[in-house]
């Protein structure tokens, strides 16, 4: 398996078509997987937001005056939020309007000029596949689309790269029912691909390398339609929420 960087240099707005510039920078292969930093999604979308056109609320500013925090950026983070599940530290973590439990609701202030900031795509799998359809159009290829974003874990201090968009590709890998080495049956075993490619792919992404996409080559997969929310953990079952 080959984990291949793209490089890009020039600085991503509204007005570029990230495919072309992948295309452009990089000939894919059949099967393979495109993994793409949610920074260059979030910029592409129009969600970089002028924190000069923010009017925080009375919530926001005694949550900011409480975890001295920008007040600007706690309403935006209010603003994609469905509910606080916790806050401790300065650290917000929230639910958010996607159903991502993570901190700040994925409001994000780097890699990004001053006085901005971005929120998490809208839709990050219909960005995924409307990405994989165009590259589709475009060379007659089907390659797999993962939207990569970093997010902290519970049980685990540092941050990982997880996936939350993607097109093309079973997010789990199921073993549930099959045979172990030592011929017992797999009751619960399901391996959260998605993230761990897109953490495999932060290996070269890094932060500050000029890196907003990754391609993984020699993977083996079957194409598959898919969603994010097949990995986001039901309520029920979450100890967090």
């Amino acid at each position: 398996m080959q984990i291949i960087p793209v490089h890009i240099e020039k600085e991503i707005d509204s007005s570029d078509n990230l495919s072309d510039l992948l295309l452009d920078a990089m000939s894919l292969e059949e099967g393979d997987i495109v993994v793409v930093a949610q920074k260059i999604i979030s910029k592409n979308e129009g969600q970089k937001i002028s924190l000069s056109s923010v009017k925080p609320s009375l919530l926001a500013e005694g949550i900011a005056s409480q975890y001295k925090k920008d007040p600007r950026i706690v309403e935006l983070i209010l603003s994609e939020t469905k509910r606080i599940i916790r806050m401790n530290n300065g650290i917000i973590i929230v639910e958010t309007n996607h159903g991502f439990v993570c901190a700040n609701a994925g409001v994000d202030e780097s890699n990004i000029k001053e006085g901005y900031a971005t929120l998490l795509p809208t839709d990050s799998d219909a960005s995924a596949q409307n990405m994989r359809n165009t590259i589709k159009e475009s060379i007659r290829k089907n390659v797999a689309v993962l939207i990569s974003d970093t997010f902290g874990r519970p049980f685990r201090i540092g941050q990982t790269n997880c996936a939350i968009g993607i097109s093309g590709l079973d997010p789990l890998l199921d073993y549930e029912g099959t045979l172990d080495s030592f011929k017992k049956i797999l009751r619960v075993t399901k391996i959260a691909v998605s993230d761990e490619l897109c953490a495999a792919a932060e290996l070269m992404m890094e932060k500050t390398a000029n890196c907003p996409f990754v391609i993984i080559r020699g993977y083996s997969f079957d194409f598959k339609d898919s969603s994010i929310r097949k990995i986001v953990r039901p309520e029920n079952e979450d100890l967090f929420r």
